[in-house]
């Protein structure tokens, strides 16, 4: 009931948020690597579902809170989602983006200070979880571990095999239906769109 924990209930909505994001930015963008992220994503959901019903480990004070959907804590759904999110988003600024060797600093900054900031997330979220009690710091800690792997595993999955498909799946005829399209071939997506939409509007 205190102002901090008001404030960390709020921030564990973090999840909820992304995914609202992802689905918007999928409706509007249709872009592959976008929905490959967020499949991955919902994989990671899965698997955190099988550790919990293999593992059982309860919840700490679980009478605290009497709403919760699952009486199982290991490891902490909320800190492998967001440590999944932030490692996945990492990796992608890093290598998955598209720069020259002469990366300007503004270019190099802005990707510094959104890690940065990624990070912050993740670890508040994390910590949100054992302050509200609905986790012990070893769910937290196990539940970060879990989302970093799959993150880098994923990653692995999308660069190495999901993309160099990506061509052939926006070519497919309900690929076409739905306007999905694949944008991994093009240096700099904002600036392609944006010359692209200046030069229509002339």
């Amino acid at each position: 009931g205190d102002f901090s924990g008001q404030l960390l209930a709020y921030l564990s909505l973090g999840p909820l948020f992304i995914i609202v994001g992802f689905v918007t930015l999928i409706i509007f963008k249709r872009e592959l690597h976008t929905i490959s992220f967020l499949g991955g994503l919902a994989f990671n959901e899965g698997v955190n579902w099988l550790i919990k019903n293999v593992i059982r480990e309860p919840r700490p004070c679980e009478e605290t809170h009497s709403t919760v959907t699952t009486k199982y804590g290991m490891p902490s759904s909320h800190s492998q989602f967001m440590w999944f999110f932030s490692v996945y988003s990492f990796l992608f600024l890093y290598l998955r983006m598209h720069q020259t060797n002469n990366a300007r600093f503004l270019d190099l900054l802005w990707r510094h200070v959104l890690s940065i900031c990624l990070v912050t997330v993740a670890l508040l979220v994390s910590y949100s979880r054992v302050y509200l009690l609905y986790h012990t710091w070893s769910q937290v800690l196990y539940g970060g571990v879990a989302g970093s792997i799959m993150a880098i595993a994923w990653f692995a999955f999308t660069q190495e095999i999901l993309t160099p498909l990506f061509p052939r799946i926006a070519a497919w005829p309900i690929s076409e239906f739905f306007l999905i399209r694949d944008t991994s071939l093009i240096p700099n997506i904002l600036w392609f769109e944006y010359t692209v939409t200046r030069a229509e509007a002339r």
